[in-house]
């Protein structure tokens, strides 16, 4: 599932939008995933939607499967074109 996120690093970084990617914290955040200072770290070092969501994904790879699979699933759940449009696989 990292192997998935890195191969679309490069179009979600270009079409992510700022309202989505605090979403996807939020959630990752309940998830147990990212903790408060990692979700904060994503939001006030990176000046541009695009290093924030730069940050996210690359963070989330780090984690492994497990955590890249949950953004998967969020990521489905809230933007379910851009999902698509990624070729993403369907979360389990």
């Amino acid at each position: 599932m990292a192997g998935e996120l890195a191969r679309v690093r490069g179009k979600f970084v270009d079409k992510a939008s700022k309202g989505l990617i605090k979403q996807l914290l939020d959630d990752l955040l309940d998830d147990g995933v990212l903790n408060d200072g990692q979700k904060d770290s994503i939001l006030e070092e990176n000046n541009t939607t695009a290093d924030k969501a730069r940050s996210l994904i690359d963070t989330i790879k780090k984690k492994g499967d497990v955590a890249s699979r949950k953004m998967i699933a969020h990521l489905c759940r809230r933007d379910p074109t851009l999902h698509s449009e990624l070729g993403l696989g369907q979360p389990v």
